[in-house]
């Protein structure tokens, strides 16, 4: 890692880390919903569908953040028909967090995502053979490691059935429906027109499109929105980091029914 990514995850785990994310979460109310995920899990295409979809207005990254805010930003936040303020966290699970839709990916494709957004951003120095190890032990993201946060959004979920888990790779498979029920979990009856709309308007290319506009860090070296993949570690993850990952987080992958290594493989051989 770079020096200043070190010195960032330092911080992440000292007291002040602490104060802060409390502070950010002082006026949180119980009718408050979360669209919340681990960084890289395509939590910004899912707010920029749905963005449209409550607002009826074309999205761009300014009107998501303005919208859909992460939380701390969040006073002036799109609000439901009950009063409940829509919000982006990418926190692992807290007591704040009564409603909240958890879009959950892959792990391995995680990986992938944030290793090359991280060295779009100029943060990431190492090989991948070294983030991988670095990526298991949480020692890439202030908001700890996949598995740990992952594990409290669906230990939560089974205590309380306001929070649902929505996997990634579902919402890829049939954006539509996917985004229907996470509205209709939220209380909003929308047409079906607005949701297909909504839909076609943030494809990839599309929203490439909209970061050309509106140019994000990363857009500086690479870009902020990438591919999208859902399945694209099969191909570019070495069996190796993949056993890494596993040996590391099956219990989880076996929650969320995400196929092994050797299965995945065996799939693919039978196709």
């Amino acid at each position: 890692m770079t020096a200043g990514r070190k010195l960032r995850f330092a911080l992440s785990k000292t007291k002040l880390r602490v104060l802060v994310t409390r502070y950010r979460h002082r006026d949180i109310a119980p009718s408050d919903v979360f669209i919340a995920s681990y960084p890289r899990s395509g939590s910004t295409w899912l707010r920029f569908v749905l963005q449209e979809v409550l607002t009826g207005l074309p999205s761009s990254f300014q009107k998501v953040n303005e919208q859909i805010p992460r939380v701390g930003f969040h006073e002036r936040a799109y609000r439901l028909a009950d009063g409940g303020r829509v919000i982006q966290t990418h926190e692992a699970f807290r007591p704040e967090y009564k409603r909240a839709v958890y879009l959950v990916r892959d792990p391995r494709d995680v990986l992938l995502s944030e290793f090359a957004y991280q060295k779009a951003l100029g943060q990431m120095t190492d090989r991948l053979d070294s983030y991988v190890n670095l990526f298991v032990r949480g020692e890439l993201s202030r908001y700890g490691s996949w598995r740990d946060h992952a594990a409290s959004w669906l230990d939560a979920s089974r205590a309380n059935e306001r929070i649902r888990i929505v996997r990634f790779e579902d919402l890829r498979k049939d954006t539509e429906a996917a985004v229907r029920a996470i509205l209709e979990f939220l209380g909003v009856h929308a047409q079906p027109e607005a949701i297909r709309a909504a839909v076609l308007d943030n494809t990839i290319d599309r929203m490439r499109a909209k970061e050309l506009k509106e140019p994000q860090a990363a857009s500086k070296r690479g870009e902020f929105v990438r591919s999208g993949q859902a399945g694209g570690w099969r191909k570019s993850l070495g069996p190796e980091h993949a056993r890494v990952i596993e040996s590391w987080s099956e219990d989880i992958l076996r929650r969320l029914d995400y196929p092994l290594a050797e299965k995945a493989a065996g799939d693919m051989a039978v196709r």
